[in-house]
């Protein structure tokens, strides 16, 4: 089974995605700082794909398995793609 993003929101400090199985994951916008410097309608512009998330505008891609394997692109640990 594969699992994808159905939807994605925002609070002041993390980021939620609903997935395809049910779960509501968070992460902190620290983690991603092009989310975390962007406006309410730049983190809105999402295209949410079988993939993951993408950011046209702010070049950011984000994939569920790297959500949910805790990867961010902080501290050197890479984009997560």
């Amino acid at each position: 089974m594969s699992i994808s993003a159905e939807t994605v929101r925002f609070d002041d400090d993390a980021m939620w995605v609903t997935l395809s199985d049910g779960r509501v994951i968070g992460v902190p916008l620290a983690w991603f700082p092009r989310l975390l410097r962007a406006s309410e309608e730049e983190r809105a512009a999402v295209t949410i794909s079988p993939f993951g998330l993408h950011w046209e505008a702010l070049d950011e891609d984000i994939s569920v398995a790297g959500l949910l394997a805790g990867r961010g692109d902080m501290g050197g640990v890479g984009q997560v793609a």
